[in-house]
This record gives structure tokens, sequence and C-alpha cells, in this order.
């Protein structure tokens, strides 16, 4: 007979965003004539940019045609977007990369999660708490992460990030990390990290020989010009930090798929021998086994943000989204709320009143004001007595939704 996965048994309930979308749908079949305004789940609603949708259609013309027809592509990526992503995201920072130690992806959450297959199973990780799922369910899925007791994984580092420690993650004393995960600007938290700090990560993994997972997916919204956009802005870094980089919420691409991950080559993992293994050859080996590539219209449209125009115009789309989050931080402070992140980052970071648990408010929120926002524990242990709102939403229905919550704080 096929015996199951075990590990995967050994997931909690269902994914985050699945939950909220039950509890939400409950509620709208016993409130059919509700109209309910998501400040929750953090899909974008702008149009892809002109510059975008015309590359789309020249490389579909070209797909027409015998001469202009792609079939598959090669598996790290068309060199075309890989030289574009040099040329604007990483030289004008002073970061010098190989071409080919770039990878295009088909979103940032699939590398994120798939890369730790090149792992051996008992490394530990770090985590800071709290963090997008993903990162501890890909892990508990190959048995990584010991069990789950009292809200916590038993082999999982988890390092605080709450409003007493200024969202600041402090480096364990008392526990061994193999891989650590960071991301920044944060998702949930909205907040950032300084170089400084960054530099401190860099240093642990160099000298305690630990590998550094980056998500840099919301880099394009940072405005503060002294906040590092890239890991690679530390020295070092090359040689112990793999980043990844999506293009959903920097050009709106949640339903076009396109993104990158960076593995260079000076980074490198043991064998119980001791021998030193790149590991962009093992990520090389595994996405020419497993991953056919990005389509050649989404790696042509993702080619199109570098242009002049599409700079411009994809700017024009984040400047939208931050200006719904300077009037959601305005607005919710005005009431008395406590709120973070939202300076650079698309993403409010807000603690619930009077000790109400993430879930409590989420509910009373939903049913009071006809709103949605996540709640902070679906992030971890940490995010209990918090909730995230996303800045992706129209100016008019943010407007709206937070004139329902003004009227049901009052």
């Amino acid at each position: 007979m096929a015996l199951v996965n075990t590990h995967f048994l050994n997931l909690q309930n269902n994914y985050l965003f699945a939950d909220i979308a039950k509890k939400v749908n409950a509620f709208k079949v016993m409130h059919p004539k509700a109209d309910v305004i998501s400040l929750g789940i953090g899909d974008v609603t702008q149009p892809l940019c002109p510059a975008v949708i015309e590359a789309m259609h020249q490389a579909t013309e070209e797909m027409a045609t015998a001469e202009g027809f792609h079939g598959y592509g090669p598996e790290q990526g068309y060199e075309f977007l890989r030289k574009a992503i040099l040329e604007n995201d990483f030289l004008p920072r002073g970061i010098h990369l190989d071409i080919n130690e770039i990878f295009i992806n088909d979103g940032a959450k699939s590398d994120t999660g798939n890369i730790q297959e090149v792992l051996h199973w008992d490394n530990f990780i770090g985590v800071t708490d709290p963090i997008y799922p993903v990162y501890i369910d890909s892990n508990v899925m190959i048995g990584r992460c010991g069990t789950f007791e009292d809200g916590r994984w038993t082999n999982v580092v988890y390092m605080p990030c709450t409003a007493e420690n200024g969202f600041t993650p402090s480096i364990p004393k008392d526990r061994h990390m193999d891989v650590i995960y960071l991301c920044y600007p944060n998702n949930p938290t909205g907040t950032v990290i300084s170089k400084q700090e960054l530099r401190k990560w860099v240093n642990y993994a160099l000298k305690n020989d630990a590998l550094i997972f980056y998500d840099a997916a919301y880099q394009a919204y940072i405005r503060d010009p002294e906040i590092p956009r890239s890991i690679y802005e530390i020295r070092g870094a090359r040689k112990c930090a793999v980043e990844f980089h999506s293009y959903s919420k920097t050009a709106g691409f949640t339903g076009l798929r396109c993104g990158f991950t960076v593995v260079p080559k000076e980074v490198t993992v043991a064998t119980f021998e001791g021998e030193r293994i790149p590991l962009h050859q093992l990520w090389s080996r595994r996405q020419c086994t497993k991953f056919n590539g990005a389509s050649y219209i989404s790696q042509r449209a993702a080619a199109a943000i570098y242009t002049p125009e599409g700079k411009q115009q994809i700017q024009q789309t984040i400047d939208y989204y931050m200006q719904n989050a300077a009037r959601m931080l305005s607005v919710l402070r005005s009431l008395g709320y406590e709120c973070y992140g939202g300076e650079n980052a698309p993403y409010i970071w807000m603690r619930t009143p009077d000790g109400t648990s993430s879930w409590q408010f989420f509910e009373q929120m939903l049913y009071g004001a006809n709103v949605v926002c996540t709640p902070g524990v679906g992030f971890g242990p940490s995010g209990e007595g918090y909730v995230r709102f996303t800045a992706f939403g129209s100016h008019e229905k943010t407007e709206e939704a937070l004139e329902r919550i003004k009227k049901w704080s009052k």
C-alpha cells in the first residue's frame, strides 16, 4: 500500500489564509447582503502597468510566429531578464553578482518553500517571530521542526519581534542555529532592519557557519535611503546568504507569477565528512529537475518594469499603495490604536485593545464593521495580541473601510 508522508499530518489545521477565507465565507452565508471589505490578505488590486501590458502583447505576438515562438526556456531564466536585474537591482547599489547566480522563479513563495529541500532534515532553523507561515510549514513537511507544543515547534528557535524590543530580533545566546530566516521589510509587521542590525546577523552566520535565507520581497517599498534593500549590501553576505525577490507586490504580478532568487557561488554547505558543497550547484540541479522555468511571456513582462517607462509606472503604483498605508496609520492612531509599520512597507501591524486575542478581534471587526484583517497569532506565538492590515486595496475601498472602523470603534 502507499504510505503517507506523516510529516504532512503534523501541519497545524489549514493554511492561515484558508482559515480566514472559511470564516469570511461563513459570515457571508449568514449575512448575504453584507459588503465585506478585506484589508487582510495581501493581494494587490491595481492593474498591471502599461509597459508590462505592452511587453506581454509583443511577446504574445512573437509566440504566434514560427520565428518568434519560444518553447521550453532555460530553467535558470532568460538572459535578458537576468541582465536587467543585475543592471537595475544590484549594480546601482554597488553589488556585483555573476549573472548565473540569479535564478528566475514563479514567485518568492515557491522558492522560499522549496529551497529547504537541499538541506539535511536535522538542521536547526531560527525564525523571527512573527513570521510568514510558509517558512515554517515547508520545514514541517520534511520533518525538520520537531513536535508542536504550546503553540511552538520544539526544534525551531523563535526570536520574538514585539513592540517591547522595537521589533528587532536578538541573536539567541543559548541555542545554535544552522539556518536563519529573515524577511525585511517584514511581513507581517511592516517593520525594517538597519544596516547595523543586519550586519550582526551576517557576522553571526559567518562565525557560526550558518546559512541565511533573506526574503526581500518588499524592498521596493522602502522609503528611507539608509535602510538596506539587499543583504548583499553587507560585507561577507555573499558567503552566507541566499536572497529571494518577487514581482508580485513590486509590479502587481500576483496573477502573472515571476520573481527571482540569488544564490551566490561562494555559499557552501557541508557533508557529515566535512566536504564543502556549493549551494549554487545543488539549487541549479534541483531546479533543472523540478522546475521548467517561468513563462517567456511573464519574463518579458518582468523585463519591462526595468525600462524607464516601467520604472516610473510601477513607482506610481507603489506610491498609490503607500498613500493607503499613510492614511490607515493616521486614522487608526487617531482612534487610539497602537500601530507599527506602514512607512517602509505596505503592512500595518496593530496591537489589539484591552488584551483581546487576535482571532477574537478579527471576528469582532468582521461582524461589527464588515472589514477583514489578519489575526497576528497566525504568524507565530509573538503575533498574539496583534492584527495585520494591508494597504493593497483601492483608495475608495480603503477609505470606506476606515469610515466603518471609525463608526464601529466609537
